[in-house]
């Protein structure tokens, strides 16, 4: 029927591309310890209160190189009698200085010991265990867990294009 109308038709042409992107993380987290000393502190406060004779307020005596400051105590008594008084006192007791180097083992990622400071944040790192991950050419993905501390993530991407 076409040659009888003398019309001529052109193949249809069309580019096709076919992507396929595959990938695999496993993570496993490092142990970490993140400490601050804390220091010696003492707060005295009061109305109507006095040092007692031959005697002094609270006061911190100078610590050393590897101890804090410790507190060295007064001795009150009130300025007059039989009138109101109010009387706070407050000490903090400092952390020891730990030499550089000490206060922290980890083994095989898991933190076995920290230092004592007054404010410690300790996170034990992971254990890779038999964390593993597979991308197969047909887009089977096989993700195995660790131990604490991993993740793992899979991904198999396929794209067709046709312009």
């Amino acid at each position: 029927m076409l040659l009888m109308t003398g019309s001529i038709v052109a193949p249809a042409r069309a580019d096709l591309t076919h992507r396929m992107t595959s990938s695999t993380q496993l993570n496993v987290n490092g142990a970490y310890t993140d400490s601050q000393r804390v220091g010696s502190t003492y707060t005295v406060s009061g109305s109507n209160i006095k040092v007692a004779t031959d005697a002094h307020f609270g006061k911190l005596t100078a610590g050393t190189a590897t101890a804090a400051a410790t507190l060295d105590v007064g001795a009150y008594e009130m300025n007059t009698s039989g009138s109101a008084f109010s009387f706070t006192e407050s000490w903090t007791q400092g952390d020891v200085v730990n030499p550089i180097g000490t206060g922290v083992d980890v083994s095989a990622g898991v933190v076995a010991d920290m230092p004592a400071y007054g404010n410690t944040l300790t996170m034990s790192g992971g254990v890779a265990g038999n964390l593993a991950g597979t991308i197969t050419s047909a887009g089977v993905t096989t993700l195995v867990a660790g131990g604490a501390g991993t993740s793992a993530t899979g991904q198999f991407v396929t794209e067709i294009v046709i312009d």
